[in-house]
């Protein structure tokens, strides 16, 4: 094993690339025809931790001019020092948002490193609580035709993953019909999810609560009201079906976000390439847990599995068809589901991922 006086965190590489969906795609509130992964590489003796984040390609440049000389000869096994050290290197120039998913990616990096300088899978240096993490199939977007809703989210349910998650909200008038093609491509033994993106009002969002629960037997009913709206998704919770799950925190970075909107959801969202890497993770998964609510993991699967088999109240992580396209192209090591879960691979190094 290397000690702490033995190597020090040598440099950072770091670079973006955008990379154009299979076809064009939108949500409630949002259409988008790529998307940009901020790679990064840290470096200490032979071993090489990798981590990244999906974010503006501005990052990587925040990462080479603000991070790289904050990490640079510090102990690479005291990566919660490093992220400290970063956290108050943003001060002036704004650790939210952007700031913290510039954070995030070296933050993922130096888990790594440390890790593969141990010579051990992250799993095996994380307090790990869970084997493996239950995942969703997540797509369903709002420009699909309804051929391609069908094959996607009946795909997932083939493939022995039994919860699915579509897009909702952008054409309101749409949506039952939608909602009818998903349910039939999975069948009743497969739960469905819907996710508005923020789409509705609060009146909105509490009569489709109904509709999605009574006439859909749909679960789980993410972001109904825009997450700013901490009242209204309060709102949308208490008067929703008890059966229906509100679920919110995808755009989470400082842990008072977390705060803030963990009492008003029945499930917590935090993903580990905005919420400040690994290290960020694990407060939120104390706030979740000093809460009495599941959190769910958003998006960025290949990174994210290592990472939320520490979360105690794990509920699932999220499969997000883009991202789980682009980490294939990128990465070697990629998971790929096992059943209904990701299970990290214990006979590779670090989080297992290798640039291709």
């Amino acid at each position: 094993m290397t000690t702490a006086t033995q190597t020090q965190i040598e440099k950072l590489d770091v670079f973006a690339r955008t990379i154009p969906t299979d076809e064009p795609e939108s949500d409630g509130t949002l259409a988008w025809d790529s998307t940009t992964i901020v790679v990064v590489q840290a470096h200490a003796e032979s071993a090489v931790g990798l981590g990244y984040t999906y974010t503006h390609e501005v990052a990587a440049k925040l990462i080479e001019d603000k991070l790289q000389d904050v990490v640079r000869g510090r102990d690479p096994l005291d990566v919660e020092g490093a992220w400290h050290a970063m956290s108050a290197a943003l001060r002036n120039i704004g650790r939210p948002g952007l700031g913290f998913m510039a954070i995030s990616a070296v933050d993922l990096a130096l888990w790594d490193l440390k890790a593969r300088l141990m010579e051990q899978p992250l799993v095996g240096v994380l307090d790990t609580v869970h084997d493996a993490v239950p995942i969703y199939g997540s797509g369903g977007f709002c420009s699909y035709s309804d051929e391609r809703l069908r094959d996607q989210l009946g795909g997932w349910a083939a493939q022995g993953i039994p919860r699915v998650k579509m897009k909702v909200g952008r054409e309101p008038e749409r949506d039952r019909d939608r909602v009818t093609v998903a349910r039939e491509a999975i069948g009743d033994d497969t739960d469905l999810f819907v996710d508005a993106n923020g789409a509705f009002s609060r009146q909105e969002a509490v009569a489709w609560a109904h509709v999605y629960a009574d006439g859909f037997d749909v679960k789980w009913f993410e972001e109904p009201v825009t997450s700013d709206d901490l009242e209204g998704l309060r709102i949308v919770r208490d008067e929703s079906p008890d059966r229906l799950d509100i679920a919110a925190g995808e755009y989470g970075d400082l842990l008072p976000y977390f705060e803030r909107m963990a009492p008003v959801v029945d499930c917590l969202q935090a993903d580990v390439t905005r919420c400040g890497g690994i290290t960020g993770l694990l407060a939120v998964a104390r706030v979740a847990e000093a809460q009495g609510v599941d959190l769910s993991g958003h998006c960025a699967p290949a990174i994210s599995a290592h990472a939320f088999s520490a979360v105690p109240r794990l509920r699932h992580l999220e499969y997000f068809h883009d991202h789980v396209r682009v980490e294939h192209m990128l990465f070697d090591g990629v998971l790929v589901p096992d059943g209904d879960v990701l299970r990290p691979d214990r006979s590779r190094l670090g989080n297992g991922l290798e640039l291709k």
